[in-house]
């Protein structure tokens, strides 16, 4: 090449790099899908208002800025807003936990607790009510109130129902004869307890002369269930050994009848009349199961709904403050209803963790305990099918707000692939729990042994298939706070706040994986909660990183830069302290509910293991 095309070959390079860079930049997204601040320079750290009110509205008066700024000085009435907190706090997280424990109980006090709940109820009402037509209206288009009628019917539906049972205890009362007594009335119609222990403790001392060893060995095969059974929180109350004495009553009437007809068929032939009898009475057996089958779910239906009350209490709390300080409007709508969406999501998990380690649900083996009911699902199953729900929704709803075309931007493709991750690891977590899916995985260890030559009970289970072991859903929450502990943010503030509660949802994934690790060890060998003090401290981190999760919304990092309240450890303190508050609530609805077992029910003693 001639020494004087050099310059000319370089320059129509150079020309064409430039030209492709120019035309390539009319095709980039922005990292978070604005404009606000450039993704690859360093996090602002003093508030640019010029750069916000360019993409957002701005902030207008508010109820709170009425009652405790001084807008509006003659139609301040902060005391009735102050009485509406107090009365539905009472009502949701006091009156009505209490009423589901004395109901589970069927406690003859239930009454006056579901009374006490919706006399707070119409109170809290009848303030929020006057607070509305003294002040002018500060958000339109507040779905608050009406959300919270629909709750309120809910429970109403629910009492309805439980009238309805009432009254159908009544009249089957009055229909069976029985002969009336004040304390029989009271117990069988009106607390539903059916049965009568005097009565049924007599049944039971003659069947202990017939068949002692059978009792020997209901009783021993009972006692886990009998000890455990103080922590159900939906069937009904009755004694273990009674219980046992009916089924044993029962079933030597059922064996007697049939080998009555057994002996008739052969005399008579299977044409006889006594053939025609028995398909009767397993016709009626076939129903009789099946009302019972329904029954069972239409009481699991209710006491889903009923607890579920309470988590609809605390999405009207939240609800209640959005609309009281005027957030979540304009451009902050999608952001702030995710952040207070999924961070309420791990504040319950949380505190369901925390009730879990007090021994919450023990019936059930998931208070880290050894399950009483080898055919209860577990709650690593329970969680990784919130956790796959979860992901399977939110995969669709990352692209909220985006329009029809346009591309996807770094944030949406960074939250859609945790809301993918979340819905594998939860398939992936179901399919561990799954019993036939163990099997299968199983039966290639017998592939090459003759199992003709096998006894069916000479392969011993390992001590771990005792307990679950299941770290996906430790595995997601701690990867998720992880990632967003490296979220990218526009201001130094928001970063330090993303990375503090992502920081606590990794401390809570460790601890959950230590848990497994100890129990790995030495599985749980007893019913009775095992207590360990790792689930108590990733229960704590992950229901304050839930918490500290709906803080990092951007209106309220904003709002604190503004008022110069932008301080980490402040909003690390208060996260802490409503933890600590809500886990002494926790404990005192599993201990209330414990307390008022153990005056109902003979205590069981059990021998120490050291």
């Amino acid at each position: 090449m001639l020494p004087a095309a050099r310059p000319l070959l370089l320059a129509l390079v150079s020309a064409l790099l430039i030209a492709s860079v120019h035309a390539s930049e009319a095709f980039l997204v922005p990292r978070d899908g604005s404009h606000l601040h450039n993704p690859h320079a360093a996090p602002l750290i003093e508030l640019n208002e010029t750069e916000i009110t360019m993409h957002h509205d701005p902030t207008p008066d508010s109820y709170y800025t009425i009652d405790f700024e001084g807008v509006g000085e003659n139609v301040r009435h902060p005391g009735l807003m102050m009485a509406h907190i107090i009365f539905m706090s009472l009502a949701f997280f006091v009156a009505l936990p209490m009423g589901i424990a004395m109901r589970s109980l069927k406690h003859a006090a239930r009454g006056f607790a579901v009374f006490a709940f919706y006399a707070l109820c119409a109170l809290g009402c009848a303030s929020s009510g006057l607070y509305r037509k003294l002040t002018p209206n500060m958000y339109e288009g507040a779905v608050h109130s009406k959300q919270g009628y629909l709750v309120l019917l809910l429970a109403l539906s629910l009492s309805a129902i439980d009238i309805l049972a009432l009254m159908r205890r009544i009249v089957t009362f009055w229909r069976s004869g029985e002969k009336f007594s004040i304390k029989t009335f009271w117990r069988s119609a009106i607390l539903g307890r059916q049965v009568d222990q005097d009565r049924v403790s007599l049944e039971y001392t003659g069947l202990v002369v017939d068949e002692p060893e059978e009792f020997e060995e209901s009783k021993v095969s009972l006692s886990p269930v009998r000890q455990s059974g103080d922590l159900d929180p939906i069937e009904e109350y009755s004694g273990d050994t009674a219980q046992w004495a009916n089924d044993v009553h029962h079933h030597r009437r059922y064996h007697r009848r049939h080998q009555s007809t057994a002996s008739e068929r052969t005399v008579f032939g299977a044409a006889s009349p006594m053939h025609s009898l028995d398909k009767v009475y397993d016709v009626k057996g076939a129903l009789k199961s099946n009302v019972g089958l329904i029954r069972r779910i239409g009481k699991g239906c209710f006491a889903v709904l009923e607890r579920f009350l309470i988590f609809a209490g605390l999405a009207q709390t939240l609800l209640g403050i959005v609309i009281y300080t005027g957030g979540c409007r304009g451009n902050y709508t999608n952001g702030c209803l995710a952040h207070l969406i999924k961070g309420a999501i791990f504040w319950s998990y949380g505190l369901v963790s925390f009730a879990r380690f007090l021994g919450s649900f023990a019936e059930l083996g998931w208070a880290w305990n050894r399950t009483p009911n080898s055919n209860a699902v577990s709650a690593e199953f329970t969680e990784s099918l919130v956790i796959f729900v979860y992901g399977a929704t939110n995969t669709w709803m990352e692209r909220f707000g985006a329009k029809s075309g346009d591309p996807f931007t770094t944030k949406q493709i960074q939250h859609i692939g945790i809301a993918v991750m979340f819905c594998f690891a939860g398939l992936i977590g179901m399919g561990i729990e799954s019993k036939k899916i163990r099997n299968w995985l199983a039966a290639s260890t017998f592939a090459s042994i003759r199992t003709d030559h096998v006894a069916q009970d000479a392969v011993e289970e390992p001590a771990s298939y005792s307990a679950s072991f299941n770290p996906f859903p430790a595995l997601v929450i701690g990867v998720t706070g992880a990632a967003m502990a490296a979220h990218t943010q526009t201001y130094m503030f928001q970063v330090q706040i993303h990375a503090l509660w992502g920081n606590l949802l990794v401390a809570f994934a460790v601890l959950r994986c230590f848990t497994y690790f100890f129990m790995w060890l030495g599985p749980p060998k007893s019913i009775l909660p095992s207590r360990p003090p790792t689930e108590a401290l990733g229960s704590f981190f992950l229901a304050c990183g839930g918490l500290v999760f709906m803080f990092s919304t951007e209106e309220v990092t904003i709002a604190a830069m503004r008022r110069g309240r932008d301080d980490v450890m402040m909003f690390l303190n208060v996260a802490v302290a409503m933890t600590c508050f809500a886990f002494c609530w926790t404990l005192f609805v599993v201990g209330f509910k414990g307390w008022l077992k153990s005056r109902l029910r003979p205590v069981i003693s059990y021998s120490s293991s050291a």
